[in-house]
């Protein structure tokens, strides 16, 4: 399994069957992308965690153009059948099973235009990946650790708008991931610039992968 970090809060999944997932594909006007959505054309599954620009990005043309299907808030995915793209409507606390994937929607704290903010525990080949998407510290964040044991979270770390360093340090210690991918700064100038801070706060509690934009972390 290879986890890509395609810059912002972008992600693209390959499972060791072949399959491929994207995940949050702002591409398109993100000054940090390493991909174009030409790029995620072999993505069977896009999941979309809320529908700010930032996250929503290029989700409804590519699932459009390749026929991928959309995993999303079920408001989001209302507005997404509305353009005839092809969708998997959740809610917080869900569960869904595609294939060899089975997706489960989680809480996050946080605004959207659209239903409400989410994140996502994917399970797939035995491991546990936890994508926060935009997201406070909350204290379910045990809970989530505790039902689904992490091998991964990929954390937002920039401040202002998500979890700083402080808080999503915290994050960490409620969750008890293996792995961790900091992302959500570096983007824009009201976001932190840099995941230093957030990897020393860490220290030895988890393995911490500051990825730059085109790197992946195998599983």
């Amino acid at each position: 399994m290879e986890i890509q970090y395609l810059g912002h809060s972008a992600f693209a999944v390959r499972l060791g069957s072949g399959r491929r997932l994207a995940i949050d594909p702002f591409l398109t006007g993100n000054p940090k992308a390493a991909a174009t959505p030409a790029d995620l054309e072999d993505c069977d599954t896009v999941l979309v965690t809320h529908d700010h620009g930032d996250h929503l990005g290029d989700a409804f043309p590519l699932c459009k153009k390749t026929g991928a299907t959309l995993v999303a808030m079920f408001e989001v995915a209302e507005n997404a059948a509305a353009e005839g793209v092809k969708t998997e409507p959740m809610g917080v606390g869900g569960a869904v099973a595609l294939g060899d994937l089975v997706v489960n929607m989680v809480n996050a704290q946080h605004s959207a235009a659209s239903g409400h903010a989410a994140g996502f525990v994917l399970e797939a080949e035995g491991r546990n990946l936890y994508f926060a998407g935009d997201t406070g510290l909350f204290g379910d964040m045990r809970l989530i650790g505790e039902i689904w044991p992490l091998d991964l979270a990929v954390l937002p770390v920039g401040d202002r708008f998500t979890m700083g360093p402080k808080l999503a340090a915290r994050a960490v210690e409620f969750l008890g991931p293996e792995h961790v991918i900091p992302c959500h700064y570096g983007t824009f100038s009201l976001l932190r610039p840099d995941a230093s801070e957030f990897v020393t706060r860490v220290g030895n509690r988890a393995k911490v992968h500051a990825l730059t934009p085109g790197e992946s972390l195998s599983l």
